[in-house]
């Protein structure tokens, strides 16, 4: 198991074993360089297997007794869920996901950071269990049955949504979530749950406030024994993050989508800020490299183009640092996303019901009569432009359907009535498609080359104090622009005109590739429908091509 994940530590490995319990460690060496730093650590008669950063175990060192053999964090670490458990992980400020064995009473502490940045993956056994960083280490232990369900959920998100995998028995464990397992019994909890109260301050106090926590907290993620550099693209967030860094060392990859590079942008924003500035472009892209290369990274489907991108920054920044600072995470708690100022659901009418309901499902027309005709949680969901439960139902053959299937179900368990309309986007946002899909984008295709990539903007003390932040302070719906408070705080300190540069992102050009190669659509329509997944092609006019193109990849990979 620890071998198939050698990618995520190249540095060391270790395990440790005792009657009736395993525990194995791959090592990527960040904090303390030397072999007091090797895992599994033990104390006592506990044990720990730990993956992440926690930017103030200093601070809670000087807390502690000791006695300490390392300078690192998980040493730190081990000491406090010694003493404290599971009340521990109020006091953590970083990124993480461990198991702890406390042989006392034979019982397994998991448990995940808030926001979702590490994964951990979990596999109840006959009296057992097994857990893990990705999915491809448990399946050494067999192949389960693939959860059919969890197909009309990829088709639905682009991603499978925590708690389930593509495999029944096979679960993710939700961020800010632990699990204790103790006698082959289980029980999982929520100990994150923030407040989205919002607090009265005027424009000028919550820009003060803002810009005192991003001096704290962006700095703090630099912690570490090894070279450590930021990912600026073209946009606001990363601009940011290198603005609040001495020099730091700054990547970009240029690739150029449709005329538009944010190449040029972002070495003015380096040339103002004085980093030291590292630029690749990337070569044509090989669209079937890509392909090949999606099971592998994520074991299971997961249908973001971009994922490709984050590969190749990866690659090419690994050869200089260990470590990359990003900005994930901004457009979630600054509200940048276009729903924010698009007024979703309001433009549901009698005449979109009825031509959603009688409209081809696939065609490009009722898809976005559907999208027109959703409010409230439907809506939201059409918004973020995956597909929407009548194309999923009108895709699938009868056996991979369900009658009454809620395809909302992740959705609907952080849907929150009670905010009002921005808050309850920005709540939604926080707590699904982030961890599920951006943070497993980015923790996948960088720890593939062993980098590990830390997001400042999501430290929870930031997140939480932009919960409560009214949203109204963010988003001009008029002007059709969000993040006004950082554009505010920026604009002076970055180059003139940086924050009206048009970002572009870092997804392919998906459907202008599948268009001049249709045959490459065709054969993965006909295995999926050879298979009895699909019971209608689609052609390359299809919105979600792609989606379908890595579907086709994974069953030929792992199925």
């Amino acid at each position: 198991m620890a071998q198939r994940l050698r990618h995520r530590g190249p540095d060391g490995e270790g395990v440790w074993s005792d009657a009736g319990v395993a525990l194995g460690h791959r090592r990527l060496s960040i904090q303390d360089l030397t072999e007091s730093g090797r895992q599994p650590m033990l104390y006592g008669e506990r044990v720990l297997t730990y993956n992440g950063e926690l930017y103030n175990h200093r601070a809670l060192r000087a807390d502690l007794p000791g006695p300490w053999r390392s300078s690192g964090d998980t040493e730190v670490l081990l000491h406090l869920l010694a003493r404290d458990g599971a009340a521990a992980l109020e006091q953590l400020v970083g990124m993480f996901a461990f198991g702890f064995w406390d042989a006392r009473d034979r019982s397994l502490l998991l448990a995940r950071d808030r926001l979702g940045i590490k994964p951990l993956y979990y596999r109840l056994l006959p009296g057992g269990i097994a857990f893990a960083s990705e999915l491809k280490a448990l399946l050494v232990l067999g192949r389960p049955e693939i959860d059919r369900s969890a197909v009309r959920d990829f088709l639905l998100h682009s991603y499978i949504p925590a708690p389930k995998t593509i495999y029944r028995g096979i679960a993710k464990l939700p961020a800010g979530h632990r699990l204790h397992w103790k006698d082959g019994r289980v029980r999982i909890e929520r100990w994150w749950d923030p407040s989205p109260e919002i607090r009265a301050r005027s424009p000028d106090e919550t820009l003060d406030l803002l810009d005192g926590l991003l001096r704290e907290v962006v700095p703090a993620h630099t912690l570490a024994d090894v070279p450590v550099g930021v990912f600026l693209s073209g946009g606001i967030d990363s601009a940011l993050t290198a603005y609040y860094l001495d020099r730091p060392h700054t990547f970009t990859l240029d690739i150029d989508r449709r005329g538009r590079s944010e190449a040029e942008a972002a070495r003015r924003v380096a040339r103002h800020l004085n980093t030291k500035h590292t630029e690749r472009s990337a070569p044509a892209a090989d669209f079937a490299q890509a392909l090949d290369m999606m099971p592998q990274l994520f074991d299971e489907p997961f249908g973001d183009s971009a994922a490709w991108s984050n590969y190749l920054v990866a690659q090419f920044a690994r050869r200089e640092v260990t470590v990359a600072l990003s900005g994930e995470g901004g457009d979630e708690i600054f509200c940048g996303y276009p729903r924010y100022w698009s007024r979703v659901g309001a433009r549901s009418n009698a005449i979109n019901q009825t031509l959603a309901r009688w409209l081809p499902p696939l065609s490009r027309l009722g898809h976005s009569m559907q999208r027109r005709a959703y409010t409230g949680l439907p809506a939201y969901a059409a918004a973020l432009g995956g597909l929407t439960a009548a194309q999923v139902d009108s895709l699938l053959c009868a056996e991979w359907r369900e009658p009454d299937y809620d395809h909302l179900w992740f959705y609907r368990q952080f849907w929150r009535e009670d905010l009002r309309p921005l808050a309850r986007l920005r709540w939604l946002d926080l707590h699904t498609d982030l961890a599920e899909g951006l943070l497993t984008k980015v923790d996948r295709t960088s720890m593939a080359h062993s980098l590990e990539v830390r997001p400042p903007l999501l430290d929870h003390r930031l997140v939480e104090f932009m919960l409560s932040v009214d949203p109204q302070l963010l988003v001009d719906r008029g002007a059709r622009r969000g993040k006004l408070l950082v554009r505010r705080l920026m604009e002076p300190r970055l180059p003139q005109g940086h924050l009206n540069h048009p970002k572009s992102g870092f997804g392919l050009p998906v459907r202008a590739w599948i268009k001049s190669q249709p045959r490459l659509l065709e054969e993965a329509v006909a295995r999926l429908m050879a298979r009895g997944v699909l019971r209608r092609p689609v052609t390359s006019e299809f919105r979600r091509a792609w989606q379908i193109l890595v579907l086709d990849r994974w069953f030929s990979a792992f199925a």
